[in-house]
């Protein structure tokens, strides 16, 4: 026994003492947040064109929306303009709510527009965007989505940058692919000198990661109550000649799938 706690001392010795050597190499590279993952000033415009795409953007035409995680409502607004008959923008946050509630206003189509923290309506399509690498939950998140669609509806989804991607880590990627080189203990020691928020996990930090891979997404949908319809990965634009089956993870900058209920057909 005396053997073997000598042993698991040791071990631990020498991960506190690489985790030590990996914050000191973060804070010389990065003392401060990576300049490019800072949030820009004001609230920011909607992108929803460009991660749904067009051909997903015109099928909300008629319908009745549920924005799941609409944030400021940028995307909501967006979605009436390009026809969505009604859209309902599901947020558990209050400040964000109300943010979206003055835009809607602000833009005119209010009346068309719900902004709440649950609802008890079905719609013909959720939409999710940037925001799958943060659930904290993405299967129950997915049965939730299964309870808010009406018969026959579809759940469009967007998020990136995947895991694998060179800033996959969001804030840890003081330079590509960082979160893969460091480990998580050692980028949480690093944050904790910018943030004092007590995250000790990726999952824990605001907005939460989940490392969702494309992979993972993959199997995530294959055991829900949703299959994939659609899939397209999207690569990142200078990545885009090496960009194939085998390097997708590390090429992909956007994940865009329409998941439609497998009891459905």
């Amino acid at each position: 026994m005396m053997v073997l706690d000598n042993a698991s001392t040791a071990a631990r010795r020498k991960r506190d003492l690489l985790t030590e050597i990996q914050y000191r190499i973060l804070k010389r590279i990065s003392p401060g947040e990576p300049a490019w993952s800072k949030p820009p000033e004001g609230d920011p415009p909607s992108r929803i064109g460009l991660l749904l795409g067009d051909e997903l953007l015109r099928s909300v035409a008629g319908k009745t929306v549920i924005d799941f995680g609409c944030g400021g409502g940028a995307d909501a607004v967006e979605l009436v303009r390009s026809g969505a008959r009604r859209v309902i923008g599901i947020e558990i946050w209050e400040v964000p709510l109300q943010a979206a509630r003055r835009r809607a206003e602000a833009a005119g189509v209010s009346a068309r527009c719900e902004f709440v923290p649950a609802t008890g309506e079905r719609a013909d399509i959720v939409v999710s965007i940037d925001a799958f690498e943060h659930f904290g939950d993405p299967a129950g998140v997915l049965r939730t989505m299964d309870g808010l669609l009406k018969p026959g509806g579809a759940v469009m989804v967007s998020f990136g940058p995947p895991w694998y991607h060179p800033i996959g880590g969001h804030t840890f990627s003081v330079f590509p692919w960082a979160h893969l080189v460091f480990s998580e203990k050692a980028l949480i020691r690093w944050r904790s000198d910018l943030r004092s928020d007590g995250a000790t996990r990726f999952s824990e930090v605001e907005g939460g990661l989940n490392r969702m891979s494309i992979r993972k997404f993959e199997r995530v949908v294959d055991r829900s109550p949703f299959r994939l319809a659609s899939l397209e990965l999207v690569p990142i634009r200078k990545l885009r000649p090496l960009h194939n089956r085998l390097t997708r993870e590390f090429t992909t900058a956007c994940v865009r799938a329409r998941l439609v209920r497998r009891s459905e057909g």
